[in-house]
Parts: structure tokens; sequence; C-alpha cells
């Protein structure tokens, strides 16, 4: 297990605190839960349903008390469960209009769209959503970030690069889950074919282990609490380079480090107002 599963015993507890669980992250599937005293998201189901199911129990979570699922983007790996769940639970989804015209042939019908703009924000319950947009190979991919009273955070992956505004946008974030997707000998020298390394590594692909520390050092502040490190490759990185390259940025601060697992749920991190 990469991450120990800690404080899964008071999530049976009410919430008074933001809340979130990484259900999994990597290129199979991707899949965020949110909990706030009112809200109860998904950010991406790119598990199956029934993945998904089996995951929110583990954490003594039902689908069922879902508030409805964020799109980010198209991709198989963020979409791959949101038609079944939402079909099955009565589940609101939310998605722009070129991601939906792209991922509705997966998705399948779906009861409830709700529509937003990228860089234009709303509000769910008690959340501030605020989607941003991505460098990355799809039809205007965003990333997440969410506001819940004074604290906020963000969930930023798939992208080539840090944009100016990607780093404007995650700029005085307490809770960051952030790609750290390869590292880049391991993808040089790895098994893919040589137009999907240069895929990965280009300016619509995903961040390296390097690209994701150099981001984090210029966000870096002393109310940064906690940063999750995700859609990490099981073929071209490793769980210890990724902790390694972003530990020597985060230094001796207090900012707890995770890092986010396929197969596997996380820990539960944290924000109290």
């Amino acid at each position: 297990m990469i991450d120990a599963m800690a404080d899964r015993s008071s999530g049976r507890q009410e919430a008074v605190s933001l809340r979130v669980c990484i259900l999994g992250s990597g290129s199979k599937g991707n899949c965020t839960y949110i909990e706030s005293p009112e809200a109860r998201i998904l950010i991406d189901a790119g598990l199956s349903a029934r993945e998904i199911e089996r995951r929110l129990r583990q954490i003594d979570r039902s689908p069922t008390a879902l508030d409805g699922v964020l799109i980010s983007h198209e991709h198989s790996d963020h979409i791959q469960g949101v038609g079944a769940l939402a079909r099955r639970y009565k589940l609101p989804v939310y998605a722009n209009p070129a991601t939906w015209q792209r991922a509705r042939h997966v998705v399948g019908i779906v009861n409830d769209l709700r529509e937003f703009w990228t860089g234009a924000p709303f509000v769910l319950k008690d959340l501030v959503v605020d989607p941003f947009s991505l460098p990355h190979d799809a039809d205007d991919p965003v990333a997440f970030r969410l506001t819940w009273r004074r604290r906020s955070m963000a969930v930023v992956t798939d992208l080539g690069y840090a944009s100016q505004l990607v780093r404007e946008r995650i700029r005085g974030c307490h809770l960051l889950v952030l790609e750290a997707n390869h590292d880049d000998a391991m993808l040089k020298a790895g098994p893919y074919p040589w137009p999907l390394k240069q895929r990965i590594g280009g300016k619509s692909g995903h961040l390296s282990n390097l690209q994701s520390g150099q981001l984090l050092q210029d966000v870096l502040h002393d109310e940064l609490e906690h940063v999750v490190l995700a859609h990490l490759s099981e073929i071209n990185n490793h769980p210890d380079l990724a902790r390694l390259t972003t530990q020597e940025i985060l230094g001796s601060r207090g900012t707890q480090l995770g890092v986010a697992s396929q197969r596997e749920v996380s820990r539960w991190f944290l924000l109290a107002d």
C-alpha cells in the first residue's frame, strides 16, 4: 500500500471540514471523492461504476448520498463509470459543453446534465467550484478549484505544462492534488513507442515529477497543508521517485505529503475551517 488509509473510522462522523479521499488515480482510472458539510461529489469517475461503489464502501460512504459527478475532460480514464453511476443513482453530471459533446457517446444518456463554462465559477451547495483551463490533448479540459468557507483546494491533473493561468488559479490553496505522471528518464528508456513518449512528455501531455515539483515550488506558501501526488504512471514512474522530488521542495515545513494509488483508496485529507 502506498499511503496508509488512516482516519477511516472518523469518516463515520458528521463532516465538520472539507474532506478528500482519492478513490483511484492513474492511467487506468481516476476518481476523487470530496465531502463538505453539505456536499458530496466525485471529480471524475474513470473507474467502473462497480469499482467506485466498492471503494466508496471501503471509506464508509454510499453513492446514494452523492450530489453529482464533475467531469474534467473526456478521456476514458476519467469518464468510464460516469454513465452507469448517474443512471443508477440519478446523479447530476457536471461538464462543459465541449467535454460533453466528446464524452456523451461513452457516458450515454443522463437525466440531469448541468453544463458549466470554463472560467466561470458556480455554486454547488456550500462549495464554490472554479473550473479553469488546462493544456492537454482534449476538448476544453479543466482542473477544479473548490472553496469552502475560508478553505480552498484544487485537483490539477492531465496537463502538459504549468501555464500562468494554472499557477494563478492554484495559488493560495490549502490542499493540492497535483499530477506527477512520469520520471523523465524512465519515460525515455521505457517500452512505449516514440510517438506516445512524445505525447506524454509534450505540452499537451502530462507533468513529469520535475515539472510537478517546479510548479509546487512556485505556489508554495506557509498555509499549504496537504499535497497529494496523483496520476502516476505505473510504467514510467515510481511512488518513491515522485515523493522524493516533492519532499525535497517541501523541506521541513509542515505540509503533509501523500501519493495516490491506482489500486487502493488513499487516506483522508482534511481541511478544518
